[in-house]
């Protein structure tokens, strides 16, 4: 038996159901026939990862730039490298 998908917008609305607390989560769980771990698990991971949709995305912004700028500067350093050696190489076999 294949396992079923479920959609994020699923998850979501089973989430935001089990965080009100009107029922458990095994009530929940069985309505949809969802096993309760993999409730509880959903829930879990919404309550840790919560603060992610108040971040500001400029800072996301800046660190992915900073990040594209630390890897620009590394690989310009191994084209110079590289060009270097090559030129030595060139001027040592006599070419």
């Amino acid at each position: 038996m294949a396992r079923k998908q479920h959609t994020p917008e699923e998850k979501a609305k089973l989430v935001i159901e089990s965080i009100r607390g009107e029922r458990t989560i095994n009530e929940i769980a069985s309505e949809h026939n969802i096993h309760p771990n993999m409730l509880s698990r959903w829930k879990r991971e919404a309550e840790k990862n919560l603060y992610t949709i108040f971040q500001d995305g400029t800072a996301k912004e800046r660190k992915i730039k900073k990040s594209h700028e630390e890897q620009l500067e590394e690989l310009y350093a191994k084209i110079g490298k590289l060009t270097t050696q090559n030129e030595w190489l060139k001027k040592k076999s006599g070419l």
